[in-house]
């Protein structure tokens, strides 16, 4: 019988992050709290920025952005805010995001270091790329790698492709 495998990636779905993006932006234009701060959440590029005139400001505005984020399905690891401080400038406080996609190398030998410490026997781990396949005879096997790779406390959003 023909091995079974699947492909772990870390993708976005840019057009879910871009929707979030506009429910966020309305809310912040119609809640009362952030009326006359100067609030704004907008595309800069390939990354998104958010504005206010005061750190907090742009950290609630961050918290709107994140629980629309989770509404539609996207990992909030996907997103990387830096430090996750915003920066003075001038009068008003910036903080920019930007969207992970693709696993590092470092981040793909983690995996597979994973998966060979912890995870069946029998299965094997090959890294292409931006992407790691793994593959086994046993199709539970490759369950079990799925299930213990969602409970593991990983800083990438994953997801499991290609399932045959």
């Amino acid at each position: 019988m023909a091995d079974s495998s699947f492909d772990i990636v870390s993708k976005v779905d840019r057009q879910e992050v871009d929707n979030a993006l506009n429910q966020a932006a309305k809310e912040i234009s119609q809640r009362y709290d952030f009326k006359g701060v100067g609030a704004s959440i907008s595309w800069s590029g390939d990354s998104i920025l958010m504005v206010a005139n005061s750190a907090e400001r742009v950290k609630a505005v961050l918290d709107v952005f994140q629980s629309k984020l989770i509404k539609r399905g996207v990992s909030l690891k996907a997103i990387d805010t830096g430090d996750g401080e915003p920066q003075a400038s001038g009068k008003e406080y910036r903080l920019a995001a930007t969207l992970k996609e693709g696993l590092s190398g470092e981040n793909a030998k983690k995996i597979t270091k994973l998966i060979r410490d912890e995870g069946p026997k029998g299965v094997k781990t090959q890294i292409t790329g931006d992407e790691v396949r793994v593959t086994s005879k046993s199709r539970d096997d490759l369950q079990a790698v799925i299930s213990m790779l969602k409970s593991a406390d990983l800083d990438v959003a994953l997801q499991f492709t290609n399932y045959r």
